[in-house]
């Protein structure tokens, strides 16, 4: 999987909670990191480890997101 720039990943934590209605506390809980991770992803603070990218990938799969337009964009 070829990396992601830091500013889309924000852009990808954003439109998946969107896309999925999920606020940033279930996608924590979903992904199995702390709240803080979230908000740093999103601030671009800091950038998801190779598994979180995966798990996120995995999310956008198993929920069958609508037009499947996110994986395309980011994957």
């Amino acid at each position: 999987m070829p990396a992601i720039e830091q500013p889309k990943i924000a852009q990808l934590v954003r439109e998946t909670r969107q896309r999925l209605k999920f606020t940033q506390v279930k996608l924590a809980t979903i992904l199995g990191v702390p709240l803080q991770t979230i908000n740093r992803w999103k601030n671009r603070r800091t950038q998801p480890l190779p598994l979180a990218m995966k798990q996120i990938k995995e999310l956008l799969r198993q929920t069958r997101e609508p037009d499947g337009s996110l994986l395309a964009k980011y994957f």
